[in-house]
């Protein structure tokens, strides 16, 4: 009977795990085409126990860098995240360089979060650069002198592996990934953005292993379930 009971708690604790790494299959697929996608990966571990147990970790590398015809498009070309400001104030991190210019003048993501400090492109600008140092420079005629108005900071992880997701295409940095760290030296492409870094054909074959993983699971404990009925029959 203790065998039984331990046979479908270990298949229900599969199922479990499987059922979590299938959601996580389903969010890479779905942000296949959101710019600068970090893949998430829920690895399983088999404890001693015989218990399945797992970790999240994010694939940090970079993604192809497509070309663009809008100037707020920039993509970081090597390591490095963009800190961005919520509304509320919260710090979070980013490589979706898709930018606009908000309601205010001052660059922001396409949800509304704030570009470091806050850079304002001023209504009457004729263009704008963006150097890869992050330098943002403005001219208000085609013969004016360049104006500095400000500079995006480019921060990197010791572990970026270890960042957790956290709004809308954003990453939070904890203890193993380390605090930010600022980068002096500049990978900025302006006109230019980062695909996500999923690879659909490993995401699919991951979604037909848990599909046929889940199933067996289902079978085991239909099995167990099975088995445990009759030992209650033939003991009554």
């Amino acid at each position: 009977m203790y065998n039984m009971q331990a046979v479908v708690r270990k298949s229900i604790n599969n199922a479990t795990m499987q059922f979590e790494k299938l959601g996580y299959v389903a969010n890479n697929l779905a942000n296949y085409n959101t710019a600068a996608y970090k893949t998430s990966r829920f690895e399983q571990i088999l404890r001693e126990d015989g218990y399945v147990d797992g970790a999240i970790r994010t694939n940090a590398l970079k993604g192809s860098i497509r070309t663009s015809t809008n100037p707020y498009d920039i993509a970081i070309d090597g390591e490095g995240y963009i800190p961005v400001v919520s509304p509320e104030g919260e710090i979070q991190y980013t490589r979706d360089g898709a930018l606009k210019r908000g309601e205010n003048g001052y660059l922001m993501t396409v949800d509304d979060w704030m570009v470091g400090d806050g850079i304002k492109i001023p209504a009457n600008s004729y263009k704008f650069e963006i150097k890869p140092n992050g330098d943002v420079i403005n001219y208000d005629n085609s013969g004016s002198l360049p104006e500095k108005i400000g500079t995006i900071p480019i921060v990197q992880f010791d572990c970026p592996e270890a960042l957790e997701q956290g709004h809308n295409n954003k990453m939070v940095y904890n203890d193993e990934s380390g605090a930010p760290k600022i980068i002096k030296e500049g990978n900025i492409k302006q006109y230019a953005t980062e695909v996500s870094n999923t690879n659909i054909y490993d995401e699919l074959n991951d979604l037909m292993r848990l599909n046929t993983s889940m199933i067996a699971s289902m079978n085991l404990m239909k099995v167990a379930d099975d088995m445990y009925n009759k030992a209650i029959n033939i003991r009554e």
